[in-house]
């Protein structure tokens, strides 16, 4: 039998989405599922009555009020109790074998955790990786997220050789991310600071601190919808984005963070 994993769904005013997500889940029937959880922050969408309705199996924690998606990860991950956690995006679908897959290549690789191959609904492929993040780090990924919404011929062959074979990365995006639930744990779980984006990225840095490898595998695919979006656009997301990207940089990158401060700034954007 394959090491059981605990699944975590966050969920914010995304009913249909995240009805679809778990809904594939269910239909997938991986072996190692042991339970699915259904963190929803503070939705007016009607997403709880709609899980506790169609998936009564699912196990749903009702915040309050919208925490950010890494507080809301961290408070299933602490009732969790399989060995595994799997953190997946309410924007995703799960194909049949996918979630066994995941945990094969986590156990056969030995890694604290691990990310799959990501594309969108039309199968194009998500740069869903990369080096810790760094102003020249930056500038490339953003350059290779710009090229593989292109889609031309050599676009295409570009990302596809970039795709194309499982190793050890610095960060995995958190739309699909396998854990070990303790390795999680002593790491400190999701830095709260982070209310959305870079979260992932942190943590990652904090199980790499502790000794452990992060992985990004091929083998596996898992169509994630929201994957062609690089950074936001609405004035909102653009805001957590921001927020959430200087604080990255006083936290890893102190003696950058003023710089970048003063480029939101002449961009137009005051982070207080």
């Amino acid at each position: 039998m394959p090491t059981s994993v605990d699944v975590v769904v966050v969920s914010y005013n995304t009913r249909v989405l995240t009805l679809a997500a778990i809904a594939s889940l269910v239909d997938a029937r991986p072996a190692a599922l042991q339970r699915v959880f259904l963190v929803d922050n503070a939705s007016t969408d009607g997403s709880v009555a709609a899980v506790r309705t169609t998936f009564p199996s699912v196990e749903v924690i009702a915040l309050q009020k919208n925490v950010g998606f890494g507080a809301a990860n961290n408070q299933a991950i602490r009732r969790a109790t399989a060995p595994l956690v799997l953190l997946l995006n309410s924007d995703a679908v799960v194909p049949p074998g996918a979630i066994d897959g995941l945990v094969a290549r986590l156990e056969a690789t030995g890694a604290v955790a691990i990310g799959p191959r990501l594309v969108d609904e039309r199968g194009h492929p998500e740069v869903s990786f990369g080096r810790m993040l760094s102003p020249i780090v930056e500038f490339v990924q953003r350059s290779r997220v710009r090229v593989s919404r292109r889609g031309g011929a050599r676009a295409r062959r570009y990302v596809d050789r970039l795709l194309a074979r499982e190793r050890d990365v610095d960060w995995v995006s958190g739309a699909c991310l396998l854990m070990r639930r303790t390795a999680a744990l002593d790491a400190g779980l999701f830095d709260e600071r982070f209310f959305l984006y870079e979260e992932d990225v942190d943590l990652c840095a904090a199980l790499r601190a502790r000794g452990g490898r992060v992985v990004f595998t091929p083998a596996v695919t898992i169509t994630h919808l929201g994957g062609r979006s690089g950074r936001p656009t609405d004035p909102t997301g653009a805001t957590h984005y921001d927020r959430s990207h200087l604080a990255f940089y006083e936290k890893h990158l102190p003696g950058w963070a003023p710089w970048l401060r003063v480029w939101l700034r002449l961009r137009g954007r005051r982070i207080q």
